[in-house]
């Protein structure tokens, strides 16, 4: 029956009413069969049988009015009444004749024509001594005419009413026959009727329940899978067992389910994929954040750092301008003191304690020098670590630092000069009267003490401007990098809200239910490999700074989520740079 369930639902609904309506119509054909041979057996009856028994039963009649109409002419004695009777039996012999035609019309059997047939022989020999007794009668013979009366007629008039009887039962046989085949039709019809109408009627309430299961089990099936997918099971096996309509709706049912076991294997591997990219790039942002945070602190201490270089600087420029003043005035006075050789006592004190002051200048100098090579040389570490970003600031901070060693290098030199000068005007309160001889080293070393110190302010200068440059370069890499921090900002808050939504997106999907092989068919996301051993996270770390650009304005769909996820906490403080850990001994100042 494989065929039935594959058929269409109308098909199936016809070909059951077919079944059910050829039954109905058997039972009606054989319903018109039993009528039929029932209305043909009541005809016989009505139409044979019956007009037999009466035609016979009127021949009968027939013969006694005949018989009577001979005996009451035996006993009249009248003319008149004979001419009655005569008229009469002629009369009874029409009526005889006809009764016997039409009972020759209604014989249906060869036993019926013989009896008949010899009926109407015994009638004529019967008919024609009844003649004879008439007519004797007529001539006034009654004796003759009883005698014959009583005689061979008798005789004939008996056996014509044996073969009458006989004809009488023949045909009410058969008309017994005939009652009892259309009793026995109506018996067997009745029967067939009854049992084809039951076996109609069970075939078609067989065929509605099995047509109705056929169609109503798949329907339940697919309202079930339905249910089940509704409710985010989608484990269902569904098998499809036939190619009609129902079974095509359990295939569409099967493709639906199986397209949506993909789709969500997707999905859930996508929200994976994303919720592991989100985290990662959130972790990514919040170290890039930390380090841009302790980026901007170190550009701030290093611009704290420059300005106050720039303050020393300065002050150092301010000295070299006194220091120049006074060698310039040194020189006159050593000039005029040949002049003033008299004078040399008083001057020499003058100059002695000059002299000390210039020691001290010269000190303070060197001290500067020395805090500008070591404020050179930490912006140098800071240029590094700052890398692409600080290469320029490297390359000032290098030029300070030569700067610094070419200060301290002078300074070291006017010491030494100094020291020599105090020596000397030492040496020259005691030695007043060799003041003229040595006036012109003094003069010389004046000279020369004079060009240091327009160097060293030509270089207090030259630093000057160039820390003011390092100044500028620091003001606008603090600039970008605030920028970038706030950028970082809302990066971080874009990848939690990214975060966020991955996960709500996952456990949105994760309502679903999938088999083995729809899980198995997607596989394990490489990002959350990834994330699983922190490579992702380890590079980020390990990945040098990008160079320090403009910060592009932030997008709406960034300023968006930032809006929405702001951390919630800040770093508690900024991390201070590495300084030196103590001043350089005198061996190392020595050495530098």
């Amino acid at each position: 029956m494989k065929w039935f369930y594959d058929l269409k639902i109308a098909t199936k609904l016809i070909v059951s009413f077919a079944a059910v309506q050829v039954l109905a119509l058997i039972l009606g054909l054989n319903a018109i069969a039993a009528m039929g041979r029932m209305d043909q057996a009541s005809d016989d009856l009505a139409e044979n049988w019956l007009p037999s028994v009466q035609a016979a039963m009127a021949i009968r009649i027939d013969i006694g009015d005949y018989r009577r109409w001979q005996l009451l002419h035996i006993l009249s004695s009248e003319d008149k009444w004979h001419d009655t009777y005569e008229k009469r039996l002629s009369d009874t012999l029409a009526v005889f004749q006809a009764d016997s035609e039409r009972h020759q019309k209604l014989i249906s059997s060869p036993e019926e024509k013989a009896l008949y047939d010899g009926f109407l022989a015994q009638w004529q020999q019967f008919s024609a001594e009844g003649a004879k007794l008439i007519d004797a009668s007529r001539k006034g013979l009654k004796d003759e005419a009883r005698a014959m009366a009583t005689g061979p007629t008798v005789q004939m008039l008996a056996s014509l009413n044996e073969q009458m009887n006989k004809l009488v039962k023949l045909n009410a046989e058969g008309g017994a026959r005939a009652s009892a085949a259309a009793t026995a039709t109506y018996e067997r019809a009745r029967l067939t009727i009854a049992l084809l109408l039951l076996a109609t009627v069970v075939l078609g309430m067989l065929l509605a329940l099995w047509v109705a299961r056929i169609v109503a089990r798949p329907l339940q099936e697919a309202v079930t899978v339905a249910r089940q997918v509704a409710g985010g099971d989608l484990t269902q096996d569904i098998e499809v067992t036939s190619r009609c309509e129902t079974g095509q709706l359990m295939g569409a049912l099967k493709d639906m389910t199986a397209s949506l076991q993909a789709l969500v294997a997707q999905v859930r591997s996508g929200t994976d994929t994303i919720a592991t990219a989100s985290s990662q790039i959130a972790s990514g942002n919040q170290d890039l954040s930390s380090r841009t945070e302790q980026q901007a602190s170190s550009l701030e201490e290093t611009a704290s750092s420059m300005e106050e270089l720039t303050s020393t600087v300065k002050q150092n420029a301010d000295n070299a301008r006194q220091a120049n003043q006074l060698a310039q005035s040194a020189s006159g006075i050593a000039v005029k003191g040949g002049d003033v050789v008299g004078q040399v006592v008083g001057t020499m004190a003058s100059i002695n304690e000059s002299s000390r002051k210039i020691v001290d200048i010269i000190s303070v100098i060197d001290g500067i020098a020395f805090q500008t090579n070591i404020l050179a040389l930490n912006a140098a570490v800071e240029a590094a670590r700052a890398g692409e970003q600080g290469r320029g600031f490297a390359v000032v901070a290098s030029e300070v630092r030569n700067l610094a060693q070419r200060s301290a290098s002078a300074a070291k030199d006017i010491k030494a000069l100094i020291g020599d000068s105090v020596e000397k005007v030492d040496a020259g309160s005691r030695l007043v009267s060799q003041a003229g001889a040595t006036m012109d080293e003094i003069v010389s070393s004046i000279a020369r003490v004079t060009d240091i110190m327009s160097e060293i302010t030509a270089a207090s200068q030259e630093q000057s401007s160039g820390i003011e440059q390092v100044n500028t370069a620091i003001v606008e890499m603090d600039h970008v990098t605030q920028q970038n921090a706030a950028l970082v900002e809302q990066a971080a808050a874009a990848a939690e809200a990214m975060m966020d939504q991955a996960a709500h997106l996952s456990e949105v999907v994760g309502a679903f239910k999938l088999n083995a092989a729809a899980m198995a068919a997607t596989g394990a996301p490489p990002a959350r490999r990834a994330a699983a051993h922190g490579g992702p996270a380890r590079a980020a770390r390990s990945a040098p700074a990008a160079r320090s650009v403009p910060a592009p304005a932030a997008g709406p769909a960034i300023k968006a989520a930032a809006a929405k996820a702001v951390p919630q906490a800040r770093l508690a403080g900024r991390p201070q740079p590495a300084r030196a850990a103590a001043r350089p001994a005198a061996d190392e100042w020595e050495e530098f």
